[in-house]
């Protein structure tokens, strides 16, 4: 199951460390799976690919977090057995890498040596509770393509075909229900993680609560805006300072 949910164009097997990177919302693998080719032969990056895109199109989507988080970890266990890794999500894969982070953790004592999050809140704060009460049956799909096109991050070009734009509304649909069912509740003094954590967002992207992810690790947790919207990382530039600054806390983490 590893090749169906996992893709690696730049395959490096004596990398030291993986990084792993998680899709936004209607978002498939290409753009992520393409950062292989800007990191040093020190890190193999893996572009996690969910049912109902891409070469897996024909499948169903899932149902709920707690499906996706089950699906990724039974094909990664092995690998993340094997070598520190870190995990990269934006937006919506900000979300999936937390739940799947939090999973590893309670039930097989797996943590990520860093977490970089991006275009996202604290699971636990305030800021992120109107995205779990949005609802998506009653919304139009113009409505839904509105905020596909304010959001950016789709070509232009890709929403001339019809095809493409009903299953990218689908997608995004799809993929909005999934993240409703994140249920996550902050015990009293339980702080899940001990990794460092990095949050980044665009300039001109809506603030995000990121300063709710401090109750989140013992680690250390640091904080970078980069000029643009919500798909700021798309830039040329700003895909290289990720990319570089990246690098830079894997191979500062001493491991």
């Amino acid at each position: 199951g590893m090749e169906k949910v996992v893709v690696c164009p730049y395959k490096r097997p004596n990398a030291l460390y993986r990084l792993i990177c998680f899709p936004w919302a209607g978002g498939g693998t290409s753009q992520l799976a393409q950062w292989g080719k800007l990191f040093s032969s020190s890190v193999e990056v893996f572009s996690v690919r969910l049912p109902g895109r891409e070469s897996r199109h024909k499948e169903p989507f899932a149902k709920d977090m707690a499906t996706v988080v089950n699906e990724i970890t039974s094909a990664l266990l092995k690998e993340l057995q094997e070598k520190p890794f870190a995990f990269f999500g934006h937006s919506f894969g900000s979300y999936i890498s937390f739940a799947v982070a939090l999973h590893l953790k309670e039930k097989y004592g797996l943590e990520p040596f860093h977490l970089f999050l991006s275009g996202a809140h604290a699971p636990h704060s305030e800021a992120f509770l109107p995205i779990k009460t949005v609802s998506i049956s009653d919304t139009k799909d113009e409505d839904v393509l509105k905020y596909i096109e304010v959001l950016g991050g789709t070509p232009p070009e890709l929403l001339q075909s019809e095809d493409i734009k009903e299953h990218l509304i689908l997608t995004f649909r799809e993929d909005l229900r999934v993240l409703q069912t994140l249920s996550f509740e902050k015990a009293e003094r339980n702080i899940p993680f001990s990794c460092d954590i990095t949050c980044f967002n665009g300039s001109e992207d809506k603030s995000h609560d990121v300063e709710a992810w401090h109750d989140l690790t013992s680690g250390d947790i640091s904080f970078y805006e980069l000029p643009g919207g919500h798909f700021y990382l798309l830039e040329p530039s700003n895909e290289i300072f990720l990319t570089k600054h990246i690098t830079k806390c894997i191979e500062n983490a001493g491991l």
